[in-house]
């Protein structure tokens, strides 16, 4: 069922496959950054430990900036910093940072070009117990929209650890997406990544619909397929764990090949990486499409497995939304 090309971990749907924080690979990817590329530089507002760059501040403390509450001068600094040849990353909670300094990330760095490294820690409804004030489901509506901007959501840890070290060398501005909670790990260090490359994880023969995911809910999309064909339904399943730039011919490819897409995000709805699909589909040859998310609410406090199901992001629900647009395309 699993492409073997993508060489995904062996235990995907395993009840007691690994799980591990995606942000962790963020932590470990900078340290490695550290030891390779002395202009790589960290600042954080106030959150280290949160958000994982304490590994690289122990250990780089002469190339590591705590800004402070203060997310405005955060992005500011950075900027600066990379005005003067450094390749700076900075941390904070997504709500913050790209929530409270956007009109700062827009000006000081995309409009200057800058290759800053935006990590927005704690991102989604999954922040659980957080509640809604703290749940940033609008920043890669967000971030997508800025000239320059690059916006990568990692599928799990192992990826994140990917990302982090290959946009330390794009040359452009970037956001990482992460997420709080412990997350399933889907892929391994031999799968491939490639920034800008989406990564077809089920690949079969005359598809029915075109499962597109991001983030965590790559894994939903698998199980989900996994319950489908048990089901008779045959669905391919895409990470695009790029939003920007968006690898339009995989999208086209697989949109194109089943005739009906979903996309399953843990994000608004408006916005997200399912308009930037749906964008690009209706550009060309549209096809009927189904876009899941978070439907034009906020989020609240609860734990972060029933949010993602309450909120429509269950298992059953993607199934459920394969089995709808199925029957548009007929």
């Amino acid at each position: 069922m699993l492409n073997p090309d993508q060489k995904l971990n062996s235990k995907i749907f395993d009840l007691q496959v690994e799980q591990v924080p995606i942000r962790d690979g963020f932590g470990q990817g900078l340290l490695e950054l550290g030891a390779t590329n002395e202009k790589v530089v960290a600042l954080c507002a106030d959150l280290v430990e949160s958000t994982r760059m304490n590994l690289f501040a122990d250990k780089y403390p002469e190339r590591f900036v705590e800004v402070g509450v203060a997310e405005q001068n955060l992005v500011t600094v950075a900027s600066g910093m990379a005005a003067m040849g450094k390749i700076p990353f900075t941390s904070s909670y997504a709500m913050f940072s790209p929530g409270r300094n956007w009109e700062q990330i827009r000006t000081t760095i995309c409009y200057n070009d800058r290759p800053v490294k935006i990590v927005g820690s704690h991102a989604g409804i999954s922040v659980g117990p957080d509640g809604g004030t703290h749940q940033a489901i609008e920043d890669i509506a967000l971030m997508r929209v800025l000239p320059r901007m690059e916006v990568v959501v990692p599928a799990d840890s192992v990826e994140a650890r990917k990302a982090t070290i290959a946009l330390a060398s794009t040359g452009k501005p970037a956001y990482i997406r992460l997420a709080r909670n412990k997350s399933v790990v889907v892929t391994t260090d031999e799968s491939p990544f490639t920034l800008g490359q989406a990564n077809i994880l089920i690949n079969p023969d005359q598809p029915e619909v075109a499962i597109i995911a991001c983030g965590q809910m790559v894994h939903r999309a698998l199980l989900a397929a996994k319950k489908l064909q048990a089901e008779g339904v045959v669905v391919s399943v895409t990470n695009l764990h790029t939003i920007k730039p968006l690898d339009t011919e995989t999208i086209e490819k697989v949109a194109h090949e089943a005739g009906a897409v979903v996309t399953v995000e843990e994000h608004q709805v408006a916005g997200g990486m399912g308009s930037s699909v749906a964008e690009f589909l209706v550009s060309g040859r549209p096809v009927p499409m189904e876009i899941m998310g978070i439907k034009d609410l906020f989020g609240q406090s609860g734990e972060p497995a029933e949010l993602l199901d309450h909120y429509g992001l269950a298992v059953a629900d993607i199934v459920e939304a394969v089995k709808k647009v199925q029957k548009r395309k007929k």
